[in-house]
């Protein structure tokens, strides 16, 4: 399937293995792939985040705080903090006996449990969740949906926007939605990306 990659795609999928080593997580997730995503310039992608939402610093800046905030709560999203919370479970709370017991960070994949239990690698290989395997997927899916040839940079962002979970809700929270990229990108008049 890589083959089908267009240059931008490859990169994003590069850029997010460069993200996991960064944070010295042991596998490359969707966040990853969001967070190279938002590294890109001069693509299909970028230029539908720039249309969607805030310009560049400003848009990695604020996605860097949102999808932090959810790695503190465990990687859950809003969602499932509503749902714990219909049940009665009050989630910061359980973040905040958490963090004062083992430290700021605890509940974070690959944090400082991780590292403490020598779990957590610091070079080699790095494989791709179940979730980032299925972003990947879904991307093709998608270009084969709007007949494109190729999976571009775009088709992974969309893909991204297609599966439940954190960096879906933080897009969205930025007016990145599935919908408004497909006017963006596929749309008529100025708003079309070329």
């Amino acid at each position: 399937m890589f083959e089908r990659f267009t240059k931008d795609a490859r990169a994003v999928v590069l850029g997010a293995v460069d993200h996991a080593e960064r944070a010295h997580a042991r596998e490359v997730t969707e966040e990853h792939l969001l967070l190279s995503l938002l590294d890109r310039e001069a693509s299909r992608a970028s230029f539908a985040l720039a249309a969607l939402g805030p310009a560049g610093g400003d848009r990695r800046d604020s996605v860097g705080r949102a999808l932090g905030e959810a790695r503190r709560r465990g990687g859950l999203s809003r969602a499932d903090a509503d749902a714990l919370s219909g049940l009665g479970i009050d989630l910061s709370e359980i973040v905040s006996r958490v963090e004062e017991a083992h430290g700021v960070g605890a509940l974070e994949p690959g944090g400082k449990g991780a590292a403490r239990s020598g779990r957590g690698r610091l070079s080699g290989h790095r494989p791709f969740t179940r979730g980032a395997k299925d972003v990947l997927t879904r991307a093709l899916r998608v270009a084969h949906a709007h007949r494109d040839r190729h999976i571009g940079d775009e088709h992974l962002l969309l893909a991204l926007t297609t599966r439940p979970g954190v960096p879906a809700e933080v897009l969205a929270d930025h007016g990145v939605t599935y919908e408004a990229l497909e006017r963006v990108l596929y749309g008529v008049g100025e708003a079309k990306a070329g």
